[in-house]
């Protein structure tokens, strides 16, 4: 399947971590509802704390800005998301490349 993936960088500072990331877990259950996601990631920079990028893997870009934006979960998303809108410092759409595999640690699940 052909997925477009969404990017998206935010900075946020210690002392909104852990709010930042509890709000985008009541977020995550709008994404997971929607039938236009496919998965979905945050992750935290270990080098710099402050960095936090989330991964979106949606149907196609069409289903992300029309159907997912213009759906019924949306709302619910950005209503628990809103506080941190203003944290974003990248928010892009990718398509994935043919370069992609396992590494040699995927042997030791």
């Amino acid at each position: 399947m052909t997925t477009t993936v969404e990017y998206i960088r935010y900075r946020i500072v210690p002392a909104d971590q852990e709010a930042f990331e509890r709000a985008y877990a009541r977020g995550a259950e709008a994404l997971a509802a929607s039938p236009e996601c496919v998965d979905y990631e945050l992750a935290r920079c270990e080098e710099e704390p402050e960095r936090y990028i989330l991964r979106i893997r949606w149907t196609s870009i069409d289903a992300h800005l029309n159907g997912f934006r213009k759906g019924e979960h949306f709302p619910a998303f950005f209503s628990a998301i809103r506080p941190y809108v203003t944290a974003i410092e990248e928010m892009q759409h990718y398509l994935v490349t043919g370069v992609v595999g396992p590494g040699k640690a995927a042997d030791r699940s």
